[in-house]
């Protein structure tokens, strides 16, 4: 073992391994051990390289880790900084004040992107480009559909990653996927449409959002090959659906070939509409995902996306895609849409092909912290059993018969771990009570094993508790 001294820390390397993982290793033990409290500021990467006489590039990658695994923190301008306490595993500022909502030790809850993962560097690169190259008359009244350049740039980007047909002219930039169904619900009402199917159990703000323009929700169920075509069918006066083709919400399962065919029958023969919700699909770690049903139906199919969860929720910029006779219908009511300077930054990363590769960085992370899970699941969790496709940024956890979702919910939330049941998201009465929704999209990769043991933990103090 080899001990070297840097800083004000006496880092222990074991010796093993490429220096990077020995520096990451040090670190991670001498935060967790206190020896580097809350709030400690580290020195610059060159600095503790220069003292530990290695490259700058074994510090600039043990650095790297840890801000993904949660333990540090940076900001341009601001340095390195330990954010990681024996309290909480929330997102900590620098004043030791934790960030609104982080009120529980681990936040298990689905649909949260990996927000220590925003490429703030790149997007502020990005972001400066944008601004001195966007043209003058371009700082004007925009255009209500979104950014031109952007608008194109999607377009290619839809064709060539999901197999969608698109071109600029059918691209409408909103800020966001439940904008975009608001917006599409206005027009589609104006058109005579005033009920669309939605999935049971589903994604329930989208269920509130349509409701929310007078439209009528109308649950239709999932099972274990996606949407039940043949009871949408039964439905005689319904001429919309949404749907999450790609990896269902919250179940996880993937729209089957049969089903996927079915469905675009029954939009062709009704002359109705599919508004595919394509969520989730970046992010597909056992085989390359389905591309979209858009691209095998465009005139029956509107293709709707967002960043949420492939950059932030926060940047707020989202997108449909919709051509033939439905075209003129619903871009009728279109308003403004997200900045103009936002617009042109996200665009910038296209261009630059830095969002495909954050794509394929997110790719890497999320199958190893789900094959995590899946682990400590299997280890500490016995008698549970693990639903939906290798894909996306949640799993569905069945449990054993002698649990029931809704007490390991209300307990795990006592002791500090927030969880969503599955019946949380279902729309008709006497659904799964047997499903929690572990969503690890935020989840630190040093906090898996701890989230999980201390969920085994709870599970057994509700059987104890049962007895």
């Amino acid at each position: 073992m080899t001990t070297r001294t840097a800083w004000t820390t006496a880092l222990v390397l074991d010796g093993e391994g490429p220096l990077h993982r020995q520096l990451e290793r040090g670190l991670r033990g001498a935060i967790r051990s206190g020896r580097l409290i809350h709030d400690s500021v580290l020195p610059p990467s060159r600095e503790l390289a220069e003292q530990l006489g290695c490259s700058r590039w074994a510090v600039t990658q043990a650095y790297g880790q840890l801000v993904a695994e949660g333990y540090l923190s940076t900001r341009v301008g601001s340095g390195t900084w330990v954010s990681w306490s024996g309290r909480t595993t929330g997102a900590v500022r620098r004043t030791g004040e934790v960030d609104r909502g982080s009120t529980y030790r681990f936040d298990l809850t689905p649909g949260i992107p990996d927000l220590r993962a925003f490429p703030r560097t790149r997007w502020g690169e990005a972001a400066r480009e944008a601004a001195r190259a966007l043209p003058t008359a371009d700082l004007g009244h925009p255009d209500a559909a979104g950014y031109l350049p952007l608008r194109e740039l999607l377009a290619d980007y839809l064709q060539r990653s999901r197999g969608a047909v698109a071109a600029a002219g059918d691209v409408v930039i909103r800020s966001g996927v439940r904008a975009a169904v608001a917006q599409l619900c206005v027009d589609l009402r104006a058109a005579g449409v005033d009920r669309i199917g939605i999935e049971d159990p589903g994604w329930t703000r989208l269920r509130d959002v349509i409701e929310a323009t007078g439209v009528q929700a109308v649950p239709v169920p999932v099972d274990s090959e996606g949407l039940r075509v043949d009871v949408l069918t039964q439905q005689q006066d319904l001429r919309a659906v949404v749907v999450t083709s790609a990896h269902q919400f919250p179940t996880g399962v993937v729209l089957s070939p049969g089903r996927r065919l079915e469905l675009i029958e029954w939009a062709r023969r009704t002359n109705g509409l599919i508004l595919e919700d394509d969520y989730d699909a970046e992010f597909r770690y056992d085989r390359n995902p389905l591309t979209t049903l858009q691209g095998m139906a465009p005139e029956q199919v509107v293709l709707l996306g967002s960043v949420s969860k492939t950059l932030s929720p926060a940047i707020g910029l989202g997108w449909y895609v919709v051509r033939g006779p439905w075209r003129k219908a619903l871009t009728r009511s279109i308003g403004p849409g997200p900045s103009t300077f936002d617009q042109a930054t996200f665009a910038e990363l296209l261009r630059a092909g830095a969002y495909d590769r954050q794509l394929r960085a997110l790719r890497r992370r999320y199958q190893s912290r789900r094959e995590q899970v899946v682990a400590a699941v299997r280890r500490d969790l016995p008698g549970w059993s693990i639903d939906g496709a290798a894909a996306g940024l949640h799993l569905i956890a069945r449990l054993p018969d002698e649990l029931a979702a809704g007490p390991v919910v209300a307990a795990a939330r006592r002791t500090g771990i927030r969880l969503v049941a599955l019946s949380q998201y279902q729309v008709r009465a006497g659904g799964d009570s047997s499903g929690i929704v572990l969503g690890y999209g935020n989840l630190a990769d040093g906090d898996v094993d701890a989230a999980i043991g201390s969920l085994a933990r709870t599970c057994a103090l509700v059987r104890e508790s049962a007895r």
